[in-house]
């Protein structure tokens, strides 16, 4: 149920009181009347909510939903929580932290009109259209679902939640809920269920300047080998779980066309 709401953007924050006020006024400038920017604060011990409300004052902002957990629960089922509650027939991520670039919204909706996901590219912000070291994404990658899963497996594809979105149908087909077990990279098990159902789309375009700091979720820099290997081992489940989930949906879309 979409409520009549076009989009809606899902922005986890903790201890974000810093820079929640620039991505805010960022995302809202692009929000259509239709659209939503639905917040879920995880319990921060700062001013994040704080900042968060009189932002949303000082813009007069109607569109803007905000929700708090009651305890810490990590940013994934944060992230899980703002799903949960998005209205919209396209829903994107955003971090706390960083700035949307222009043209950005309409963009990432025109690369969902075929396809249950889309991608896009960031680069970082304050340094001139500079990316970290990962090859970007590629319009010519999209069809290449079995070689977008071996890249993720070898770390080689740069699926970032803050450069993603999907349509509302891309959660029955297996987005939520996010395995239990996945306590990060809750961006690459939704770039997962996009490649393994064969529909997801790379824009080739930036949508986002990143904002690297100290407290980034996402590590700067390289992780330990046994980290690297756990991970990948994480990463091989949630493939599995993909191709099951999605077995499980079409066999039962056959059983209902055949009891109809």
């Amino acid at each position: 149920m979409t409520d009549g709401i076009r989009a809606s953007v899902c922005m986890a924050t903790y201890r974000g009181a810093a820079y929640v006020a620039e991505q805010i006024e960022s995302i809202v400038a692009q929000l259509g009347p239709d659209d939503e920017l639905v917040i879920v604060d995880d319990c921060s011990p700062d001013d994040t909510r704080a900042v968060i409300v009189e932002t949303v004052a000082r813009l007069g902002e109607s569109r803007v939903l905000l929700t708090s957990t009651d305890r810490n629960v990590g940013y994934v089922r944060a992230f899980e929580t703002a799903i949960r509650r998005a209205r919209g027939r396209y829903v994107f991520l955003s971090d706390q932290d960083d700035v949307w670039t222009p043209g950005r919204h309409e963009a990432m909706i025109a690369g969902l009109s075929d396809s249950l996901v889309v991608a896009a590219n960031h680069s970082i912000l304050g340094r001139n259209g500079a990316r970290l070291w990962y090859p970007p994404l590629t319009a010519r990658q999209s069809g290449r679902w079995w070689a977008n899963l071996f890249a993720v497996m070898i770390g080689y594809r740069p699926y970032f939640g803050c450069a993603m979105g999907f349509r509302r149908e891309a959660i029955d087909a297996g987005i939520l809920p996010i395995p239990s077990y996945l306590h990060e990279s809750h961006d690459v098990w939704i770039a997962i269920v996009g490649n393994v159902w064969r529909s997801i789309r790379h824009l080739e375009d930036v949508v986002v300047e990143r904002r690297l700091h100290d407290s980034n979720q996402t590590p700067l820099g390289i992780r330990g080998l046994g980290t690297i290997l756990r991970a990948r081992a994480v990463f091989a489940r949630l493939i599995v779980e993909a191709a099951r989930r999605r077995r499980a949906r079409v066999s039962a879309r056959r059983r209902g066309a055949a009891g109809s």
